[in-house]
């Protein structure tokens, strides 16, 4: 009987082995593809392999930190190779072509006389698909709307209804602090923003202090949430009562950048002093006694249920004197 080798498997180069690429696109629309050409770069134009088609874009980052950013997905496609110079002057003519779709397109919405806003229109880099982007706040139906646009562009037509947080994300421009919006600059996630972030930061609860540009609760209120919950935990609770040097005191309020505690007496007379000094002035509040073991009350102890009950036992029947 001959002796069999074990058969080893090729070892793929390094150019052969394939890894995953980020390709953006317009606005924060972005993709993940794959490819094997190592001599990508971000910043490169790139033709990719997408649905019904073809599409142009840029690559925001390669390896491992795109996989890390597609968190475990999966690609959406292939990278086809580098753009040319022709094809990315058609994708800069699509992109200045857009404005003009969307004119049209919001004629067309008066005309259907449709609840809806255009917010923006995007042409994929061979014209096979047109989509147009809308806020709305109710359920449209633009079923002859659709039919209208794709007999008027020639191509498939693709309706996407957006929230206001992804139109400001997608569109662009500037908020209140000067600088253009962090959805549509670095902001890769739009998380949801609560009232309570501005509670525990004591901003004012006005809507029109701590709103953006798009009518919603800003999202740089979470950039500094933890620390200033990590702040808070070395002040007393704002309404407690503690027991100082003075007597009886209640917290009124607390200020974090100055490290100030304001409290309250009995008689109504605010005073406000440094955190230090309000450790030293406390008094700690003695412990209630616990009562002794001998003091306290002896039970009887509760049946089980798990064990039969007896019956209780009838009393004996004496016998009968009879008289002598």
């Amino acid at each position: 009987m001959g002796l069999e080798l074990p058969v080893f498997q090729p070892v793929p180069s390094v150019e052969e082995q394939a890894f995953l690429v980020e390709v953006g696109f317009k606005g924060m629309r972005k993709g993940f593809y794959t490819s094997t050409d190592v001599s990508l770069r971000v910043n490169d134009w790139v033709l990719v392999e997408v649905d019904r088609g073809r599409d142009v874009g840029r690559i925001r980052s390669l390896g491992g930190v795109a996989q890390k950013k597609c968190g475990g997905g999966e690609a959406h496609g292939v990278i086809l190779r580098l753009a040319d110079e022709e094809e990315v002057r058609q994708a800069y003519a699509a992109r200045a072509d857009e404005e003009r779709v969307r004119r049209k397109t919001r004629e067309m919405v008066e005309q259907h006389q449709l609840k809806m806003k255009v917010s923006d229109a995007e042409w994929q880099w061979d014209r096979n698909k047109l989509t147009i982007y809308f806020t709305a706040e109710r359920r449209v139906d633009f079923r002859q709307l659709v039919r209208d646009l794709a007999r008027s562009f020639r191509t498939r037509i693709e309706l996407k209804q957006i929230g206001v947080r992804d139109e400001a994300a997608q569109l662009g421009g500037v908020g209140r602090c000067g600088r253009q919006l962090c959805c549509a600059t670095w902001l890769r996630e739009i998380k949801p923003i609560s009232l309570q972030l501005a509670k525990d930061q004591s901003l004012s609860l006005n809507p029109q202090q701590i709103s953006g540009t798009c009518g919603r609760l800003m999202c740089c209120l979470t950039y500094e949430h933890d620390a200033y919950l990590a702040a808070r935990k070395r002040f007393p609770r704002e309404g407690k009562t503690i027991r100082t040097t003075l007597g009886a005191e209640r917290v009124v309020s607390i200020d974090i950048w100055r490290n100030t505690v304001t409290l309250q007496d009995e008689q109504r007379q605010r005073r406000t002093i440094d955190l230090e000094q309000l450790k030293t002035e406390t008094v700690a509040t003695p412990a209630a006694p616990r009562p002794d073991v001998a003091d306290r009350p002896v039970r009887a102890p509760l049946p089980n249920p798990a064990q039969p009950q007896r019956p209780p036992r009838r009393p004996r029947r004496q016998p009968e004197q009879r008289p002598e």
